[in-house]
């Protein structure tokens, strides 16, 4: 027994000598300025920039191979000050946010049922697809709000997610959220937006919602040629194009497709009608 203690001892000195030793030999002191570059970031770890947390920026930024401004959710002034800090340029990203492809509230879009369950749209979904007329609309259960860690949506008075810019940081949590897949991520020059993803046409369409696309196309029509395509019955903005074209929206009756004002968030054509109701429009019979 005697040695077999001893073996193990001598074992145990052998493998913590090892340790020592490769601790020695392949030790890479850390950078100071990473921690401290962490610090002066946001702290949000929220991933916009494409790199795991904030630490992860920090370090790019400290090697060179990232720009302060790659962080979104700082302010101008943040990314200058951290830039002075290490001597570097801030560099500047175009800030990316959530757009939810759909205006359907209480007051414009009827149910076909009412849903009674857990209040997840999620859960609803699973239910037939949920209790809305229109298939393809918002349920309004606020599921996006939920896993929203910085409050950037917050539901309006009428059951519909409204994206806060300034607070979005385009994590994505809300895309992942979203059972009837409306929201994407988007550079907020992307001004010009199909707000419905109904893949039917008519006036049928708006049985069911009062702003819905009824593929009529005006849209398509008035845009610069191959800016705005009709896709299924429902246009398609190629952003790799000049889409600064306002005039797109001018003439659709619903309002479906919108621009995006700095000051005003979403704006409606001439041609839209006003939307006046301020009660829940009435269900269809099932």
């Amino acid at each position: 027994m005697l040695t077999g203690v001893l073996t193990l001892a001598a074992l145990s000195f052998v493998f913590a000598s090892l340790l020592v030793v490769a601790h020695r030999k392949l030790h890479v002191d850390e950078d100071p300025r990473i921690e401290a570059a962490n610090q002066m970031l946001p702290g949000t770890n929220c991933g916009a920039c494409g790199y795991p947390g904030c630490l992860g920026l920090a370090q790019a930024i400290v090697d060179g191979s990232a720009l302060p401004g790659k962080c979104t959710v700082m302010s101008e002034e943040e990314r200058e000050l951290l830039a002075g800090f290490l001597g570097v340029d801030a560099g500047a990203e175009e800030k990316v946010v959530a757009r939810l492809a759909c205006a359907g509230g209480i007051n414009v879009a009827r149910n076909r049922a009412h849903y009674e369950g857990i209040n997840s749209c999620r859960g609803a979904a699973l239910v037939a697809g949920g209790g809305k007329a229109c298939f393809w609309g918002c349920l309004g259960l606020g599921d996006c709000e939920l896993v929203c860690d910085l409050d950037a949506i917050e539901m309006n008075e009428y059951g519909i997610p409204v994206v806060i810019d300034d607070r979005c940081t385009a994590c994505g949590d809300c895309v992942d959220a979203c059972p009837k897949d409306l929201f994407s991520l988007h550079p907020v020059s992307h001004r010009l937006w199909v707000a419905c993803k109904n893949l039917e046409h008519g006036d049928a369409v708006l049985d069911d919602c009062d702003v819905g696309c009824d593929a009529c196309g005006r849209c398509a029509v008035d845009a610069p040629d191959g800016v705005i395509t009709m896709v299924d019955n429902l246009p398609v903005v190629d952003y790799s194009r000049n889409h600064d074209v306002r005039k797109a929206i001018d003439r659709c009756p619903t309002g479906a497709i919108v621009w995006f004002d700095k000051n005003e968030g979403p704006v409606t054509g001439r041609a839209a009608k006003r939307v006046i109701r301020r009660s829940a429009r009435q269900a269809t019979a099932t």
